[in-house]
């Protein structure tokens, strides 16, 4: 029976996560650091050998009791028998097994990790200035928000921020950015910004070519740069003058 060896002169592995998956009737687990698996699906841990403790894939890892092949091609077609393939589809997919101690203590640390990415990422819109992670959690309680922890933090936040609107007032940061455009399109840039949500700040002339400069929703950065230079075929330029428009002469809301 194959097993995780370590050197002798080393202690059996203690530190180890355990993620599960069921497939086709068969259980299936790999051993991985802990820590490490929300790191890897939330995109931060990119090297795999810093998650997985052994690129083997197990029935019972506790047990040191290995996945048969015929089991392995039979449950997973697409990956033909390739032991790190299928371990990267029980990362991403399986359910990491922890007691319920420390489900408690990840998803309380999730829960504030999305608190700290509204604060980062929102303001109060009558002021310009961003709330306190203390008053974000308060309101994702009040709110109801649950975490999801096979969820990443950052997708989880920006799906509460809708949820906070109806007992916070609160916003997206704007985003500044300048277009500067020949004059002779610039009507034409014009009537395709009037169908977004945009705040026109300033426009000036020089010579042949109009600057503008425009606050909008982060979100909305990447269809607007492919509606101006689509709109102009190329002759305009977008360019980001502040990823967050916040007032910083101020501290926080208290």
């Amino acid at each position: 029976m194959s097993r995780i060896k370590t050197p002798t002169n080393q202690k059996v592995l203690t530190n180890v996560a355990v993620v599960r998956m069921k497939r086709g009737g068969k259980r299936f687990e790999i051993a991985c650091y802990k820590n490490k698996v929300l790191s890897w699906r939330e995109g931060v841990e990119k090297d795999l050998d810093e998650v997985l403790q052994s690129h083997t894939v197990f029935n019972n890892v506790s047990k040191g009791e290995v996945a048969k092949k015929a089991d392995l091609i039979k449950c997973f077609e697409d990956s033909k028998g390739d032991q790190t393939e299928i371990c990267k589809i029980i990362l991403s997919k399986g359910d990491l097994q922890v007691s319920d101690k420390e489900r408690q203590a990840q998803m309380e640390a999730q829960f504030r990790d999305m608190a700290t990415i509204i604060s980062d990422k929102c303001v109060n819109p009558e002021t310009k200035r961003p709330y306190p992670v203390s008053m974000i959690e308060k309101a994702m309680k009040e709110c109801h928000i649950a975490v999801k922890p096979n969820k990443n933090s950052k997708q989880q936040a920006l799906e509460a921020i809708g949820k906070i609107k109806e007992t916070l007032p609160i916003e997206r940061a704007q985003m500044r950015i300048k277009i500067a455009t020949p004059v002779k399109l610039l009507n034409k840039v014009k009537k395709a910004l009037r169908k977004l949500e945009v705040t026109e700040e300033k426009e000036e002339a020089v010579d042949e070519e109009v600057t503008l400069v425009i606050l909008l929703d982060p979100g909305q950065y990447r269809n607007i740069e492919e509606i101006v230079k689509g709109e102009t075929q190329g002759a305009a330029t977008v360019e980001v003058l502040n990823l967050k428009e916040v007032r910083d002469d101020e501290e926080k809301l208290k």
